[in-house]
């Protein structure tokens, strides 16, 4: 097991608080993947160090610190650029990864799908694509002489074109996947969809079990799944609603990876309401709510429909939960639930949230038809909400809420009429 020494090096003007939590956070993250944190380093800087990111004296701590401590691996909460990785590494003489590095070793291992190997991979490869001078640098560039002329190409470029080709495959593979992802969604038109979305670990997966019924796969950690599952939710009153769990957001998330997710989150970007699960409980929530709000924005979701659904309300006292419902009404006018996915009886206010928007979607309509065409009753009955009905010279008069892409289908049946309700 890899032994890893942390190191925050946020610039002045974050909180200190939310400087602890990131690197808490980091330390989390290295669990998820199967490290030991062993020790952590810290420091407040202006800017950037050109050379080792924090001060090179700073820097002369963490290499005494790697040795004390026996560690094999550096992980820095922000993002190295390639020299800086490459400098750190000549200087500590163990591998040194950033941040999002390890979110996508994190990802690596988790992907279970073929969709997500593919996308991790892709958003590997961009990653290293820079960086491979010093991944590589155990390669000595070939010289030139009698018998080794020739194109002159170095062991280096052969790897970065190796690299371009395997990422221009992955990206059409992606595209592949892609096209059948719509063909999938063109067979739910007509039906009410929903996408859970929100920072890792916020419960998404364990609410959409407590919704279902299904039997998905639900862990304490962060980034526990990868893999998109959709599921039918039954909401009552004869309504249901296609509901998908995405993949988790955090802070700093690697621009690569959001990129190559695309075609899975294009899941939330077909659904009629996006449900931004909260963690409740988590002390930085506001950040969290934040930083789940600006993926949104780069995913170009910004505008989506949207309503917020606090989760893991068990874990607060009756004033603490009076005190949220106060700060999220000045935070944000979108409405807001509370719910515990593990506490059933508490789901009731969400999805009677959720129907009261199919039945908003609805046409509010009688139709009338010969009393002898059961079909058509069944129809109502299987593809609305049948309200009232009532016979009227041989006739039914069915008051009802329709789906409006159905209404031209059904007004061009024999004997049909069909007038709005006022």
């Amino acid at each position: 097991m890899d032994k890893a020494i942390l190191v925050g090096a946020p610039e002045r003007d974050l909180e200190s608080r939310l400087a602890d939590d990131h690197l808490e956070e980091l330390a989390r993250l290295t669990d998820t993947a199967g490290g030991t944190v062993v020790g952590a380093l810290r420091q407040r800087i202006p800017h950037p160090n050109p050379r080792f990111y924090i001060g090179e004296g700073k820097a002369e701590e963490l290499k005494e610190m790697v040795g004390s401590r026996g560690a094999n691996l550096v992980i820095f909460d922000e993002e190295l650029s390639p020299a800086q990785g490459k400098s750190l590494e000549d200087l500590l003489g163990v591998r040194v990864l950033d941040r999002s590095e390890l979110i996508l070793d994190i990802f690596a291992t988790r992907a279970r799908s073929r969709e997500a190997r593919l996308q991790v991979e892709l958003a590997q490869l961009e990653y290293l694509l820079p960086r491979l001078r010093r991944m590589w640098s155990h390669l000595s560039r070939i010289r030139g002489g009698i018998g080794l002329r020739g194109p002159g190409e170095t062991q280096l470029e052969t790897d970065r074109r190796l690299v371009g080709a395997r990422i221009a495959d992955l990206r059409e593979k992606l595209r592949e996947v892609a096209r059948a992802r719509e063909q999938q969604r063109k067979s739910r038109q007509g039906q009410f969809r929903g996408a859970l979305v929100g920072y890792t670990n916020a419960g998404k997966s364990s609410l959409l079990r407590s919704l279902s019924g299904a039997d998905l796969f639900v862990e304490d950690r962060l980034f526990a799944t990868l893999d998109s599952a959709t599921r039918t939710v039954e909401l009552g009153s004869g309504f249901t609603a296609l509901m998908t769990d995405t993949v988790g957001f955090i802070r700093k998330l690697p621009h690569h990876l959001v990129a190559s997710f695309r075609s899975t989150l294009d899941e939330a970007r077909e659904a009629d309401v996006l449900l931004h699960v909260i963690d409740s409980s988590h002390p930085d929530w506001e950040e969290q709510h934040q930083v789940v709000n600006e993926v949104l924005a780069e995913l170009g979701l910004e505008g989506a429909e949207r309503m917020l659904v606090f989760n893991k309300v068990d874990r607060l006292t009756h004033a603490e939960e009076e005190g949220l419902r106060e700060r999220i009404r000045a935070l944000d006018p979108r409405p807001a639930v509370f719910v515990s996915a593990h506490q059933p009886d508490s789901l009731g206010a969400l999805r009677e949230t959720l129907k009261a928007r199919i039945r908003a979607r609805l046409a509010h309509v009688v139709v009338r038809f010969p009393a002898e065409d059961g079909e058509m009753l069944a129809v109502l009955h299987r593809e609305g909400e049948v309200l009232h009905r009532a016979e009227e010279d041989g006739a039914l008069a069915v008051t009802v809420r329709l789906p409006r892409a159905l209404l031209g289908r059904l007004s061009g049946r024999p004997g049909v009429e069909i007038g709005e309700v006022a």
